[in-house]
């Protein structure tokens, strides 16, 4: 099971008792964020969370399967790693069993609106977002 943008956006709405198109927004700049900073190169760093790399792949010689005989050039590129913080390890080893080491936000009464309470559906998403 993989945890989708939706439900982040979902959770923290609800934690939070923003509206859900707002913490749409957040997210989806951020996001667009980092990944403008790996583009140009930059390395984004989360405390307790972790940091995203960009390293470059040296060019290497592969073979074709099918072809054993037939060499191709793979080139070189440019790859993201991701190296998890110390707390996320900590949590992940543990099965979740330590999330008490990261505060949530305090969670209020539900929303009275019935606008926050409807499924979210996010924009069509048209490129980057901009302020």
């Amino acid at each position: 099971m993989s945890t989708t943008k939706r439900d982040l956006v979902m959770k923290i709405a609800e934690k939070t008792e923003i509206k859900q198109l707002d913490v749409y927004k957040v997210i989806q700049n951020t996001l667009d964020y980092i990944t403008e900073s790996l583009a140009r190169g930059e390395n984004v760093e989360l405390r307790n969370f972790g940091v995203f790399e960009v390293r470059e792949r040296k060019q290497r010689v592969g073979r074709n399967p099918n072809k054993p005989e037939q060499v191709v050039t793979i080139p070189s590129r440019k790859v993201v790693k991701f190296k998890p913080g110390k707390i996320m390890r900590q949590q992940v080893s543990d099965g979740g069993a330590a999330e008490s080491a990261v505060e949530p936000a305090s969670a209020g009464p539900p929303p009275e609106s019935p606008v926050d309470s409807a499924p979210f559906t996010p924009p069509p998403d048209d490129g980057p977002t901009t302020l």
